[in-house]
This record gives structure tokens, sequence and C-alpha cells, in this order.
């Protein structure tokens, strides 16, 4: 979707170039690529405590210290590899978060072996539809819901780390399988360019 001038967008976006790029054009796009799906999973659970501007500023030295997000590459990794990411100054040196990453690739990769893709697994939560909710406040906007506790509680019973309800909220938002952008906002799909 192309930006059209001078939009109307969700307060959280801010003036923030990095914030506004982010909501223009990830946030809230349907995502079904199981290495962009396990990233986010994994960034969710980064941001834990933190803010997600911290998050993004860090992708690419996550992307760089955890072989792309390549699911089997980051399941392979290590303890002596997950010691070395704890020195690295640029991701968040957490060690259970850490951690987690190669549990979370563990885990990916027996879902993928059940389901054939975490895609499928993760969007059988929505029955693979978006669901746009119609937000007209950011007050309005849940941190978390009863989808998200179920998706919380299937993801831990599996073996995931760092997925509480909060977070699988924030990763339902941030993939598109649920579309939190506020109705004014110019990427809610009920929204209409505006005439010149």
């Amino acid at each position: 979707m192309s930006v059209p001038s001078n939009p109307v967008r969700c307060a959280w976006a801010g003036s923030d170039a990095l914030m506004r790029d982010y909501h223009d054009t990830e946030w809230g796009v349907p995502l079904h690529d199981d290495r962009a799906l396990f990233e986010f999973l994994c960034l969710e659970g980064a941001q834990a405590g933190l803010s997600w501007r911290t998050v993004l500023t860090k992708r690419d030295n996550y992307r760089k210290a955890f072989h792309d997000f390549e699911i089997a590459r980051v399941a392979a990794m290590t303890d002596r590899a997950l010691e070395k990411r704890l020195l690295d100054p640029g991701i968040i040196r957490n060690r259970l978060k850490v951690s987690s990453t190669r549990g979370n690739a563990i885990a990916a990769l027996e879902v993928i072996d059940e389901f054939g893709s975490l895609d499928a697994y993760l969007w059988s939560f929505v029955d693979g539809k978006p669901l746009v909710n119609r937000w007209h406040e950011s007050s309005e906007v849940p941190a978390s819901t009863a989808l998200s506790d179920r998706m919380s509680k299937a993801l831990k019973k599996r073996g995931f780390r760092f997925v509480g309800s909060t977070i699988c909220y924030s990763l339902l938002q941030a993939t598109g399988m649920i579309n939190d952008h506020l109705v004014g906002c110019f990427r809610h799909p009920g929204s209409r360019p505006r005439q010149p």
C-alpha cells in the first residue's frame, strides 16, 4: 500500500521515522512466511519489558546473531554459540531471552513437523483469516484477549517461552492475524484515501 500525503496514522507511530515506517509497511500486514513469523515470535518475546522501538533498532543485529531466523539453523545453535550472543551489545543480552530463541526454534520445528508449517499452526488461531477490529481510540485497544490467552496457553504447552498473553496479542497484531489499526488510520481496511 502506498502512503498518501499527510496520512492519518495510529498514535503510537508518533513522529519517529523508524516507528512510522514499521507502522506504514509492516504492522498488521498478513504474514505467511515461516521464517518471518518465527522472527516476530522471537522479537516480540525479546521486547518483554522494553519498548518496541528498542527491538526495532536492534533487529538487523538479531538477524545477524540468529542466522536470519532460519528456524533449523537456530534450533541447531550450541550452548557456546548462545553464550557468545550474550556478549553482543547489538541485541538484548538477557540470558533467558537469548536461550529461548533456540528453544522456540526447536518447538517451531516440532510444530512444522505436525502441521506442515508454522504459518498453518499460528493462523489456525484465527481460522486462517485476519480479524479486523474497529477501534476509534488507542485506549480501546486491548493488551490481551481471550484469543491471546488461548494462543499463549497452547504455545507454552508446546514448549515455547516468552509467549505470555500480552506477547501473543502483540504477535497477532504485528503479523496481521489481527488488524488493530484505528478506524481513522490510513492502514485500516475500511479507510478511504483522502480526496485532494
